[in-house]
């Protein structure tokens, strides 16, 4: 294991509360030929869990253990990642999850497309709650050290000069802009000063890797299309997913939306018909 995969590997053995652990195993128990299981996200940054959705991603074997639906599967295939919603009770008390499903093998490919939707993520700390075996651990290892090396490319093309810090929160900056996001502009910095010796240190073993100039505009349009495609897709996976949507727009931007009986029931359409008045409110970017 060379020593970026070796720091990826240590980084993901993290301690998490019970009912993130919990969460996981009702989770992996829906799924056959699980291989690993990631927790990333706000709860690792500090955002207690019974005061948001935790995020885990599941990742299987091979493309037939994400769904027995066919069509579930093509979707994973064409644009994954599966998203769903899942509940468990710790204790009396209810939390929630939101969970990404794909193949292992498809989530290490993607740690270098020109997208940046998986390795901007798993640029951050992660947390490996379960791997299958020894070779799975490693795998995921690998793809993790794989997104470090992507993003800190960016970064130095980016940012030619000044300190590991800054470089970081101006690629996390270009990521956040290719997706149809609601935080505000300060997001990347605060991700990166919520571990800054995380990013220190992984900077520090990437001496390396050579700056990957990219067209940020195409990105940020081709990108977009993509998160419609998977908001679109996960309207028909993710129960609960159109007030999921509006609670975490009005937390991260403070615009108050209001969803009809029938925009609940039809979010494909409503969040189509929505999209141009966010847009224009600022609540998303």
């Amino acid at each position: 294991m060379d020593p970026l995969a070796a720091f990826a590997d240590r980084q993901l053995q993290r301690a998490l509360p019970p009912e993130t652990l919990a969460m996981a195993e009702a989770i992996r128990a829906r799924h056959s030929g699980v291989s690993a299981v990631l927790a990333y996200g706000s709860t690792l940054r500090g955002v207690a869990t019974a005061d948001t959705l935790m995020d885990l991603y599941v990742l299987t074997a091979e493309l037939a253990d994400v769904s027995p639906n066919v069509f579930a599967r093509a979707g994973a295939a064409l644009v994954p990642p599966n998203v769903h919603y899942a509940e468990c009770s710790v204790n009396g008390e209810i939390y929630r999850a939101k969970y990404a499903v794909l193949p292992l093998a498809s989530f290490a490919r993607r740690m270098t497309a020109a997208n940046p939707y998986f390795w901007a993520r798993f640029a951050q700390p992660a947390a490996l709650i379960f791997s299958a075996d020894n070779a799975a651990r490693r795998a995921v290892a690998a793809a993790v050290a794989q997104a470090l090396r992507t993003a800190w490319g960016h970064a130095l093309a980016l940012r030619p000069d000044g300190p590991a810090a800054a470089r970081w929160a101006a690629v996390f900056s270009e990521t956040y802009r290719t997706e149809l996001r609601p935080e505000g502009g300060n997001r990347p910095a605060s991700i990166v000063a919520a571990w800054p010796d995380y990013y220190d240190d992984a900077a520090g073993l990437m001496a390396d890797v050579t700056p990957r100039p990219a067209h940020w505009p195409l990105r940020r349009l081709h990108g977009k299309l993509l998160t419609l495609a998977r908001l679109a897709k996960a309207a028909f996976t993710f129960a609960g997913g159109a007030d999921y949507i509006v609670w975490k727009i009005e937390r991260h931007s403070g615009a108050k939306i209001t969803l009809s009986d029938w925009q609940r029931r039809h979010p494909l359409v409503a969040g189509l018909l929505l999209l141009p008045s966010l847009l224009k409110r600022g609540a998303i970017r």
